[in-house]
């Protein structure tokens, strides 16, 4: 009986083995896990998730539930592992079997959505594997929106370890209903992929990275597209993104994509190391020897302070062949990491790739949490050609000390726009005009990504540290934030002016709170209360007079979105009154702290009912009477008020709902007044969100109010559409929405991507009126589109078109009927309706008179224009 019980023992470790993650022919098997599923599932690429149950130790039934997504994200392809999740109320580990003294990779997926009857905006949590802390007071939505992602990947290397098991746990925040939760895990054995790093700063040193446990920031395709789990080679499921939107300045180089004909010889370097894609494209600064050597090639990444980082730079010459033909400089941090680096000199032969890694600290007391990498040709040694090339771009951040990985939940950080002037906006049918071999402009021929050229993700202009406050924690995935560019703060004595500042109006027409009223309103602001966050700082829940409930935006002391832009809203928001502006109720200035104060909007952002639900979708009726709304709004602030207002950052994060779903616009921060606009325009630095922004204002410095109608436009397809205005995670045509949705349109194909819950349920003619609307509100010169005005007139037609699609109580209304051909009766009655419905407001569109008649007269002609 013993000999058989230790046979069967015997076979049961046996297994074990078998089981965890081995490299076989080069190609590791994995530990693939739906969390929360009974029986697991396929994803899109055919892979199969198990379910995690036999991997929980403990009392884990106790401890934990199961849930199901009550909503399936459009960012989403598949819904293994992402639409079932484990939700931990208490601490929980997973054991898993491992292979001693084998490094790991493990992978997280985080869906963050309604789950039960549990606010995802309550969890917070940490995971600890091996003793190694990964993260740490984590909140995935607000990490989510923060990067304005559907759903997150984190990934870590582990260092290996003499231990036949693996224990992962997840243990709930100490706070108020925090709870811990998962949609996915994978442990994959890793080949050997690390050994040292040259240390930047230290030309004599190297840093061991054999035993380092690491996390994985950015993975990028230098020159290429992006390239999903199953085409990444060696069986290792990683995500390679472009690198387009990290590059930073005015030279973008140009793409190199080897032809079909050429080969990649791996040689001596596994092929594991590098899917062949990322060897087949590159980025080189171009063919101008006389422009070249005054230029260099720079990346910009957000990253944490007070970590080690590894820096790995793929390369595989794809043109040359003879030594001394390309040779470069790397810096990082403005510090050298290679001179004189000679791809062909390290390879022997072109087609042969190889990497080079370095390692750098980044110090908080630099002041900025960033790290640069830049490239630039040597001229030391006389190349033939001065040039730079990369073909790919890895970072991973090294645990410190006392084995911590984690950093603090990421705030939207202020970022720089730039654009270049001399590269304009191309057609979307330019895409099969590329040719296979130099790609030569700045977009690489792209029209859907040309817009993405534009955006620095991280934030180049300095932000001294305040000891104390959050970080900004990068991303694996690139981020795509929701942020502002801004001036900088300005304070005398480190104690904020902005009040002094401030007209005498405006602080007659706003209740003036002091700090002890703010803090007794939130609670001493506390978490449990935040309702958001943005380019400004937190937004708070708060109670005053004892019982009305507000919103409480506080100043981030690290932002730059900081006086200006506290003084804007004041003086804007004071001055305005609107059924569809959100109302300012008041503001403090004191003890170097700024807080504005507003009408508490119960239901949140638009952006949270059209995806990333929480709650049941909206109904296309729904949907349209909030744009419409939202229209009212932007329609009073261009020619209601005394001067022209534009808004600059329309989006459906500045759209916010009441308790009855009545619409109204936000955040004024970066509003600009025209009361001299002699030439229809404002010159100003292009400020704005990536993804809204007119690309006639980027190429020109020149704002009008029909750069709010061209925000407004995306804001429609958003709507319509059911997704973000841009989505790294899909193909490159599809990635801004604005294009992707045009050209949609233009091939009568609009019907496959709007939201698949309003499929059937919009009257056709309806659908055809919304969607030219928002088509021409995307024209690419401002003179081609709608004012807003024939933006309301053609939604609250959509809406009559919807209610009655045969049109029936349409007396004269053609669906095709444009903005010019209205009747006079027409326009004389909907003109009528916007009078009355500014007098029942009792809105002075001067501030000089409550006469409905004048205040339409303003409308229809607007002063100061």
């Amino acid at each position: 009986m013993y000999t058989n019980n230790h046979i069967l023992l015997s076979l049961f470790c046996l297994s074990i083995l078998f089981h965890v993650n081995h490299v076989v022919g080069g190609k590791p098997e994995s530990l693939v896990l739906t969390c929360g599923s009974k029986d697991g599932g396929k994803d899109v690429d055919g892979r199969l998730w198990e379910p995690d149950t036999k991997y929980l130790s403990g009392d884990f039934a106790k401890n934990s539930i199961t849930s199901t997504a009550s909503y399936q994200d459009p960012s989403i392809l598949s819904p293994v592992p992402y639409m079932d999740a484990r939700i931990f109320t208490s601490e929980v580990s997973y054991t898993f079997p491992i292979k001693s003294n084998t490094r790991y990779w493990v992978r997280f997926h985080f869906y963050p959505s309604v789950y039960t009857n549990l606010n995802i905006d309550d969890s917070y949590f940490s995971v600890i594997a091996g003793g190694v802390t990964l993260l740490k007071n984590f909140s995935a939505s607000i990490t989510a929106q923060a990067l304005t992602q559907g759903y997150l990947v984190r990934e870590y290397s582990l260092a290996p370890v003499d231990s036949p098991v693996l224990n992962i746990t997840f243990k709930p925040s100490d706070r108020q209903n925090a709870f811990a939760f998962i949609n996915g895990i994978e442990l994959i054995a890793m080949p050997d992929m690390f050994d040292s790093a040259l240390m930047v700063g230290f030309s004599d040193q190297s840093f061991d990275t054999k035993m380092a446990h690491a996390q994985t920031l950015y993975r990028l395709n230098v020159g290429g597209q992006y390239i999903g789990p199953s085409k990444d080679s060696g069986g290792l499921g990683r995500a390679w993104y472009d690198d387009l939107p990290y590059v930073f300045g005015g030279s973008l180089g140009v793409n190199l994509l080897a032809t079909d004909k050429f080969h990649v010889q791996y040689k001596d370097l596994p092929e594991y190391i590098a899917p062949v894609d990322v060897y087949k494209t590159a980025r080189a600064t171009g063919p101008n020897s006389n422009l070249n050597i005054k230029t260099n090639m720079t990346w910009l990444f957000q990253v944490d302070a007070n970590f080690t980082y590894i820096v790995r730079l793929h390369f595989c010459e794809l043109q040359l062949s003879k030594i001394n033909q390309r040779v470069f400089n790397i810096y990082i941090n403005n510090q050298t990491a290679q001179s004189e680096l000679d791809i062909i000199a390290l390879t022997g032969e072109k087609g042969v790739p190889t990497y080079k890694d370095y390692a750098v600290f980044v110090n908080e007391r630099e002041g900025d949490e960033k790290m640069q990498l830049q490239m630039s040709p040597s001229d030391a040694s006389k190349p033939e050609f001065l040039d730079t090339q990369v073909n790919g771009i890895e970072i991973f951040k090294v645990s410190d000390g006392s084995k911590n990985l984690a950093g603090p939940n990421p705030v939207p950080s202020d970022m720089l726009l730039k654009y270049e002037h001399d590269n304009p906006k191309k057609d979307f049918d330019d895409y099969n005009k590329s040719n296979a071999g130099v790609i030569g402009g700045a977009a690489g021929g792209a029209a859907a990504f040309g817009l993405v050229c534009a955006l620095c993700v991280a934030v180049y202009q300095r932000k001294k540290r305040v000891p104390g406050t959050e970080s900004h924690t990068s991303s694996w995935l690139p981020v795509y934030g929701n942020s502002h560019t801004s001036a900088s703060k300005s304070t005398i004595s480190g104690k904020s002016n902005a009040s002094s500042h401030l007209s005498s109006l405006a602080q007659g027409l706003c209740r003036h709170f002091s700090w002890t009223e703010m803090k007794h309103a939130t609670k001493n602001f506390d978490e449990s209360n935040v309702i958001g966050v943005g380019g400004f700082g937190k937004v708070y829940k708060g109670i005053i007079d004892g019982g009305v409930k507000v919103a409480i935006k506080r100043s981030n002391p690290q932002s730059e979105q900081g006086v200006n832009e506290f003084q804007t809203e004041i003086e804007m928001l004071s001055k305005l009154r609107h059924k569809h502006l959100v109302s300012l109720i008041g503001f403090c200035e004191e003890d170097n702290e700024m807080c504005l104060v507003y009408d508490y909007m119960a239901l949140g952002t638009l952006r949270e009912h059209v995806y990333n639900c929480k709650k049941s979708h909206l109904s296309w009726k729904q949907r349209l009477e909030i744009c419409i709304g939202a229209a009212r709004g932007l329609h009073y602030l261009h020619t209601g008020a005394k001067y022209t207002i534009i808004h600059r950052d329309v989006k459906t994060t500045n759209i916010l709902l009441d308790e009855n779903w009545v619409a109204k616009v936000s955040d004024f921060g970066l509003s600009k007044t025209g009361p001299n606009m002699e030439n229809g325009h404002v010159s100003t630095v292009v400020k704005g969100s990536f993804g809204y922004l007119d690309p006639e204002y980027f190429k020109r410095q020149q704002l009008t109010e029909k750069s709010d109608v061209y925000s407004f436009g995306v804001v429609l397809f958003e709507v319509l559409c059911a997704r973000p205005a841009l989505n790294p995670s899909l193909p490159k045509e599809q990635v801004s929405l604005g294009d992707w949705a045009l050209h949609c349109q233009r091939k009568g194909m609009l019907e496959d991507i709007i939201d698949p819950h309003l499929k059937g349920k919009i009257s056709p003619e309806c659908l055809k009126k919304f969607a030219d609307t928002a088509e021409k509100c995307l024209a690419d010169h401002g003179f081609n589109r709608p004012s807003m005005g024939d933006v309301l007139w053609n939604l609250e037609f959509c809406l009559q078109l919807e209610d009655d699609p045969d049109g029936s109580s349409r007396h004269g209304h053609g669906g095709s009927q444009s903005e010019g051909s209205r009747t006079t009766s027409e326009v004389a009655n909907h003109n009528n309706n916007m009078a009355i419905h500014y007098n029942n407001l009792g809105l002075e569109a001067n501030g000089e008179s409550d006469d409905s008649g004048a205040i339409f007269s303003q409308i229809v002609n607007p002063k100061g224009r």
